[in-house]
This record gives structure tokens, sequence and C-alpha cells, in this order.
């Protein structure tokens, strides 16, 4: 196991397994961490990504784009509501745009006939 960090000093976040085909890892959890010691740990999340063409083992995790569309609702409800700024529009731009250019390397590899195979 190693930590990895978001940046953020109340959550601890832990890769929970070795890079696999492709080279990225699978497994991760997020847990709370209080700098003053006042709460208990408790893990808030844990996530899997697919691990593994889903033609050969199925969906069997998450995608980035998973993720990055929660992040993009959360940031355009701040946005739609008392916490706008500046910098919550530009993070949202920024993940849209992280979107649109997975969104388009899947396309590419669907057009090469690469998608689900653990081939560039």
């Amino acid at each position: 196991m190693r930590e990895i960090s978001s940046g953020n000093p109340n959550t601890r976040i832990e890769v929970l397994d070795e890079p696999g085909q492709g080279g990225a890892c699978h497994e991760y959890r997020i847990e709370t961490r209080d700098p003053k010691g006042i709460a208990p740990v408790a893990i808030v999340g844990q996530i899997s990504f697919q691990n593994g063409p889903i033609i050969v083992f199925g969906v069997n995790g998450c995608h980035q784009e998973d993720l990055l569309a929660v992040v993009i609702d959360r940031l355009k409800s701040f946005q739609a509501g008392s916490f706008a700024c500046d910098a919550n529009q530009i993070a949202l731009w920024k993940c849209e745009e992280a979107v649109m250019w997975l969104n388009h390397r899947t396309k590419d590899r669907t057009r090469r006939g690469v998608e689900g195979v653990n081939k560039e």
C-alpha cells in the first residue's frame, strides 16, 4: 500500500493494489484524517476501477469519466448556488475538458478497432 495526496489535509488516499495491465492501479481507499486528532479515522470511500478489458473480464469497476462526472455535477451545483466563484468555474471547465479528451481517446480507439482490448 502507498499513500497519494489530493492536497487536502483532512483526507488520506491509499492505493491498495499494484499496477496492473496498462500500468495503472485499480483500488483506492479514502479516509478522513482529523489534524487535531479529535475524530476517529473513518473510511469515506473505496473506489474500484475497471480491471482488464470489458470484453474479457466484464464490467468490474468504474472509469475516470465516472468520477469526473460526479465532480462536474458538484461544481455545477456550487456555481448555481452561493459558492459560485472563478476558481470553481475554471475547475469545472478543466474537468469538462478532461472528459472531452478521455472520450476523444475512446472514440479514436473505437475507430481503430482497439477499444476494449489491451492494445494502443
